[in-house]
């Protein structure tokens, strides 16, 4: 398993192919401040299961290309299209965090592209933002390490054993030109609001939330209001005790959930 580029007439996305070459498409798409690295538990447990999974760098991050003329959601979920299209079959994406609304705009722009979704730590966008969370947002972007200190926060209980080294690695990768460039707009982006094109997806949806996620204030109030609005394809499967990354801190309990939801489908 190696790097491999897929270029847009903007720059170049990277990501990596692991499982089965006659395996069904899963595309893993990562959150802010964060590269395709992420999903480093899930995708041996899916490629293991007969899955073909492609872990994608999103514009900015990891070993993406740098520079790129917006970090809108729209943006993302069109490279995310153009992934997809590029292996001419039809993906569910599994996304975190800021990711899933690239990719619910992805399966609502192209719905014959997307079969599925699993929306990992999503938000509806109705709740309300804590007073404290807009300038201490603004604060984290500012350097890597203080993005790293918060980064650490989001793991309430249980830590994988490369931890530490994973974190580094994110910092040594912001630290990198136009590193921070695409996490700073991404999060004024995300503080003034992304269209969330929930109402208009019609693909089956699994919502996979942390019942510990600290990124907002009742994670399954949170994730049963996005199934409303995903109604009738959205279910829930809440991890209990995780963070806002159950895919890294309690990934056996997150890829069951996701390997049931992929038969179901």
């Amino acid at each position: 398993m190696g790097t491999e580029y897929l270029e847009l007439p903007d720059g170049r996305i990277a990501y990596d192919v692991t499982g089965p070459t006659d395996g069904r498409l899963v595309v893993c798409l990562h959150g802010m401040g964060d590269t395709r690295r992420t999903f480093r538990f899930l995708v041996p447990r899916l490629a293991a299961a007969g899955y073909r999974v492609a872990s994608v760098d999103m514009r900015g991050y990891g070993e993406s290309s740098a520079g790129w003329p917006d970090y809108r959601v729209e943006s993302t979920g069109a490279d995310l299209v153009a992934l997809i299209r590029y292996f001419d079959s039809p993906a569910v994406v599994i996304s975190h965090s800021i990711a899933c609304a690239a990719a619910a705009w992805a399966a609502a722009e192209s719905p014959d592209d997307v079969s599925g979704l699993v929306l990992i730590a999503t938000s509806s966008g109705e709740s309300s933002v804590k007073a404290w969370m807009k300038p201490a947002a603004r604060l984290v972007a500012r350097s890597a390490a203080l993005w790293g200190m918060y980064y650490r926060s989001l793991y309430p209980t249980t830590r994988p054993d490369d931890f530490d080294q994973y974190v580094k690695d994110l910092r040594t990768n912001l630290r990198e030109p136009g590193r921070l460039a695409a996490l700073r707009a991404q999060i004024a982006g995300a503080l003034a609001g992304v269209r969330l094109r929930y109402l208009d997806v019609r693909c089956p949806t699994l919502i996979v939330m942390g019942t510990r996620d600290a990124e907002t204030p009742d994670p399954a109030a949170e994730a049963n209001l996005v199934a409303e609005m995903l109604a009738p394809t959205g279910i829930v499967k809440l991890i209990e005790g995780s963070g806002h990354y159950p895919h890294a801190d309690m990934p056996d309990a997150t890829a069951a959930a996701v390997l049931k939801f992929l038969v179901d489908v």
